[in-house]
C-alpha cells in the first residue's frame, strides 16, 4: 500500500489511539495522504495537537481528542465526538500501548501486572467495543490493533507485556470472526524493534542500548514508524480485503527463527 497522495480513504473516517508519537503519529499521517479524516487519540488534547496539524496540511479534517485508553467510558467518549465531528467511523488502529521494564515473571509487582494489561490489553478491547457499533453502522470498514513481536514469542524478563500483546492477537482473532460476514475486517500488526520513543525508553536512550537491541533485528537496522504506517494502511485497503483475523509480523525477520 503506497503512502503516496492518493484517494484510497477519501471521505472516510480514522481512529487513531496513541497518535502523538511514533507509530500512532505516522500512521495518522499515512491515512492523511491518502484523503481521510483523522481523530487523533492521546492521554491529553495537547499530546496530539501538534500531529493534528501536520494532518490538517494534506487538506483533511482532523480532531485531538484526550482520551485514556484504560478508561472505558473515555473511549467511549472519544469514540462519540469522533463520530459527531465527522459523521461516521470506517477505521480504527487501537495503538497506544506502554512497555515492560525488564523483570523476571514473580518479580513484577501486581501494579504493574495491572497497569501493563489496563493499556496494552484492555485498551484494544474497549476501543473495539465501542468503534465496532459505528463502523458496522458506516456500511463495514476495518480494524487493525497493535501487538509486537512478543506477541507471537516468548521473550524472558517480559511476562507482562507478552501476555498483553499475545491477548491482543486472541481477541482480534476471535472479533475477526464475530463480524466477518458483517464486512468488517480486523487485523492485528506486530511490530518488531522500531524507532520510537517508547523504544529509547526501553534502550535506555544509549547509543550501547540502541546497539544491544539492534543487534536482535537481522536486518541489521531498527525498522522506521513509517514502515509500520504501510502495513497499517494495506490492512485497511481494498488491496487487504480478503485478511481478516490475521497477524502480519513486520520485525526485520527478529522473530524468524523463533516462531
Amino acid at each position: 500500500m503506497s503512502t503516496q497522495p492518493g484517494t484510497e480513504f477519501t471521505g472516510k473516517a480514522v481512529f487513531v489511539t496513541g497518535a502523538g508519537s511514533g507509530i500512532g503519529a505516522a500512521t495518522a499521517l499515512a491515512f492523511a495522504t491518502q484523503g481521510a479524516d483523522i481523530a487523533l487519540v492521546g492521554r491529553t488534547r495537547e499530546s496530539v495537537d501538534a500531529v493534528a496539524e501536520q494532518v490538517r496540511q494534506h487538506g483533511v479534517r482532523a480532531l485531538s481528542v484526550a482520551a485514556d485508553v484504560t478508561q472505558a467510558d473515555e473511549v467511549e467518549a472519544a469514540v462519540a465526538a469522533t463520530v459527531t465531528e465527522f459523521g461516521r467511523l470506517d477505521y480504527a488502529f487501537n495503538n497506544a500501548r506502554i512497555e515492560q521494564p525488564a523483570a523476571p515473571a514473580a518479580d513484577i509487582s501486581v501494579a504493574e501486572w495491572e497497569r501493563l494489561i489496563a493499556t496494552d490489553l484492555s485498551g484494544v478491547f474497549y476501543g473495539m467495543k465501542y468503534q465496532i457499533p459505528h463502523i458496522l453502522n458506516a456500511g463495514g470498514g476495518a480494524i487493525v490493533n497493535t501487538s509486537s513481536g512478543a506477541g507471537v514469542v516468548g521473550i524472558a524478563g517480559q511476562a507482562a507485556y507478552a501476555a498483553a500483546k499475545w491477548g491482543v492477537i486472541g481477541l482480534s482473532k476471535s472479533t475477526a470472526l464475530d463480524y466477518a460476514a458483517q464486512n468488517l475486517r480486523v487485523n492485528v500488526v506486530a511490530p518488531g524493534i522500531i524507532a520510537t520513543p517508547m523504544m529509547d525508553r526501553f534502550s535506555g536512550g544509549t547509543a550501547e542500548g540502541r546497539e544491544k537491541v539492534i543487534g536482535q533485528e537481522p536486518v541489521g537496522r531498527m525498522g522506521r514508524p513509517e514502515e509500520i504506517a504501510s502495513a497499517v494502511l494495506w490492512l485497511c485497503s481494498d488491496l487487504g480485503s480478503f485478511t481478516t483475523g490475521h497477524t502480519l509480523v513486520v520485525d526485520g525477520g527478529q522473530t524468524v527463527g523463533l516462531s
